[in-house]
C-alpha cells in the first residue's frame, strides 16, 4: 500500500547549494538568508523554552483537528453509505468545505470563535471532506458478492465490518490521510498567521514578517516543515500497520 517517494541526499544538497549561492549573490539577510545562518538561528531558538512551547502549541492543535476530522469523516461516511438521505444532506456541506477558500473560512471563524483554537477548526474543515469522500467511495466499492455470501451464511455484522469492510476500505483511508496531512498543516499554520493566537508558531511567523527578521522567518518555516513531515510519517506508519493487520485478518493468518 505504501508508496515510496524517496528524497535523495544529492538532490537536497544541490538545492541547498543553489540556496547558498543565491544568498551570496544577493548579499542581504533581509532578502535571502543563508542556510548556515538559518541553522544557527534555529539552534539559538531551540535553546529557549518559548520555542518548544510554540512548537507543541501548534502541533497539538493541528493534530487535534486532523484526528477529529478523520474520526468524524469515517463515521459520517459509514452513516451516509447506509442512508441515502444523509448522503444527499451532506453533499452540499462537503462541496462547500472543498470549494470555499481557506482564507474565507479563517476570517469567518475569527468572527465566531477565539483565535486560540482556530487552527483546530480550520484543520478539521480541510481534512473532513477528503476523509469523508474517500472512505464513502471505499465503502461503496466493497465486493457485493462477499456481502451477499455473508448474508447467506448469516455472518454477524461485526464480523462483516471487521473482515470485509475494514480491509477493503483501508486503502482509500490511507490515500485520504496521505492527501490531507499536508493540507491540514498548511491551512492550520495559515490560520495561526492570520489569527495570531498567543504562543503559536503562526504568531512567530507574523512577528518575523513585521520586523523583517528573515532568519527567524526561515527558521520557523523549517520547524513547520520538519513537524509536518514527522507527523505525516507517524500517522501514515500507524495507518499502514492497521492496514497490514486488517489484511492479515482477511487472509486468516
Amino acid at each position: 500500500m505504501r508508496e515510496r517517494h524517496e528524497i535523495r541526499l544529492w538532490a537536497v544538497l544541490f538545492w541547498i547549494a543553489v540556496w547558498q549561492l543565491a544568498s551570496m549573490r544577493l548579499d542581504s539577510d533581509i532578502l535571502l538568508v543563508s542556510p548556515f545562518r538559518v541553522l544557527c538561528r534555529l539552534g539559538e531558538l531551540a535553546l529557549t523554552a518559548a520555542f518548544w512551547r510554540a512548537a507543541c502549541f501548534t502541533l497539538s492543535r493541528i493534530a487535534s483537528g486532523f484526528f477529529l476530522a478523520a474520526a468524524s469523516g469515517v463515521l459520517l461516511a459509514a452513516v451516509a453509505s447506509r442512508y441515502s438521505r444523509i448522503r444527499e444532506l451532506l453533499a452540499p456541506v462537503m462541496l462547500a468545505a472543498r470549494s470555499v477558500p481557506v482564507a474565507s473560512f479563517i476570517i469567518l471563524a475569527l468572527i465566531w470563535f477565539s483565535s486560540e483554537n482556530l487552527s483546530v477548526l480550520i484543520s478539521f474543515l480541510m481534512v473532513l471532506p477528503v476523509i469523508y469522500v474517500n472512505v464513502l467511495g471505499g465503502i461503496r466499492c466493497v465486493d457485493r458478492q462477499l456481502l451477499e455470501m455473508a448474508q447467506v451464511f448469516r455472518v454477524p455484522k461485526i464480523r462483516v465490518v471487521r473482515y470485509i469492510y475494514v480491509p477493503q476500505v483501508m486503502p482509500y483511508f490511507y490515500t485520504a490521510c496521505s492527501v490531507s496531512l499536508g493540507m491540514c498543516w498548511k491551512a492550520g499554520v495559515a490560520a495561526e498567521v492570520i489569527g495570531m493566537p498567543k504562543g503559536s508558531v503562526g504568531e512567530r511567523l507574523q512577528q518575523a514578517k513585521v520586523y523583517l527578521d528573515t532568519p527567524d522567518l526561515f527558521a520557523w518555516t523549517l520547524v513547520i516543515v520538519t513537524a509536518s513531515l514527522f507527523f505525516e510519517k507517524i500517522v501514515l506508519l500507524l495507518v499502514d500497520k492497521i492496514a497490514r493487520a486488517c489484511s492479515a485478518m482477511r487472509a486468516g493468518r
